[in-house]
């Protein structure tokens, strides 16, 4: 027997419905976020990407120059996890580097490229 989510338990067979964060922000229904906000996730800004061969790859040493399929000036993509999130531009803060995000990818158009 399975246990629902009312802690009255099921036949295996039985179907469980669930409500879908969708259904209960669109009831007007705060979804709240706290428990997830400090959870870490992986930031990355991408300048460009090439394609070289092994052999080309095992040549490259210390002053070796690897051109890249954008053009300078171009935005950079930023993303989170593996998903873009954003374009920027690189900028100097404090002797450091950063990006000023420049195009913010819609959290529906995140949505839509993850399916």
């Amino acid at each position: 027997m399975n246990q629902s989510t009312n802690g009255a338990f099921a036949d295996a067979g039985e179907r469980i419905e669930f409500d879908s964060l969708q259904d209960a922000a669109a009831e007007g229904s705060e979804v709240n976020l706290d428990m997830i906000l400090d959870v870490p996730v992986t930031l990355a800004m991408e300048v460009g990407r090439t394609r070289i061969s092994i052999r080309n790859l095992l040549q490259l040493n210390q002053g070796s120059v690897v051109e890249l399929d954008r053009a300078a000036g171009e935005p950079l993509d930023v993303f989170v996890n593996g998903t873009l999130v954003a374009h920027g531009e690189v900028v100097v803060i404090n002797e450091k580097f950063g990006i000023r995000l420049t195009d913010v990818i819609s959290p529906a158009e995140r949505v839509r490229k993850l399916r």
